[in-house]
């Protein structure tokens, strides 16, 4: 691995206060709720009933999806984080994670492609390497080469602002001459058509 001279960027100081959004529980799904409806109407005066957990949402079997658990034999494995975001500006962590026997050496960007619930790709939906495209939101250093050990994971980051429709699909390929994976994350990424999707380099897992 590179060493180089850690430096503060604009970029890391927009994913801090995107994941301390999260982290600190300061009313981000109130925050993304009042963006998509600003006006949901008087709150009912009766004790609301028990909230059960969320279920994993279900892909469509015309779109398929990386399995779920075990190893793939590419040897990694893809995710995804929760959503963060306020002011319309979002971002969501990407993961890999070396699952096989041997080093996995990544240099640069993940190339990702948004797909609609049919497995169709978002129209005009751009993404670029960087971030610095986003409204609201700068760019970072550059990429550098890492090898990942069995059991370790390198980590990138998706900025998009916010949009009407939602992006239920992440078709990646983590770089170039990689397999391509497609993945459903948790939460659908409410990017839209005609927007930007901006991507960070890998780096080590913090």
């Amino acid at each position: 691995m590179i060493a180089i001279r850690r430096r503060s960027s604009p970029y890391a100081a927009v994913l801090v206060c995107l994941l301390a959004l999260s982290a600190s529980g300061c009313g981000l799904s109130a925050e993304l709720e009042r963006e998509r409806n600003p006006d949901p109407g008087p709150r009912p005066s009766s004790t609301p009933p028990a909230v059960s957990a969320a279920p994993v949402p279900e892909s469509s079997a015309s779109v398929p999806v990386q399995a779920a658990g075990g190893c793939p034999s590419s040897g990694v494995r893809l995710g995804t984080g929760l959503i963060n975001g306020a002011m319309g500006l979002r971002g969501m962590t990407l993961t890999l994670t070396n699952c096989g026997e041997r080093p996995f050496e990544l240099n640069g960007y993940p190339s990702v492609t948004v797909l609609d619930e049919a497995g169709e790709p978002f129209p005009d939906v751009r993404t670029v390497e960087g971030t610095d495209q986003v409204p609201m939101a700068s760019g970072g250093p550059g990429p550098e080469p890492l090898t990942l050990a069995p059991g370790e994971t390198a980590q990138a980051g998706l900025v998009w602002r916010m949009h009407a429709e939602d992006g239920v699909y992440l078709r990646v390929t983590p770089q170039k001459g990689h397999e391509t994976v497609t993945v459903r994350p948790e939460q659908a990424l409410d990017i839209g058509p005609d927007n930007v999707l901006g991507t960070s380099p890998w780096k080590p897992m913090e």
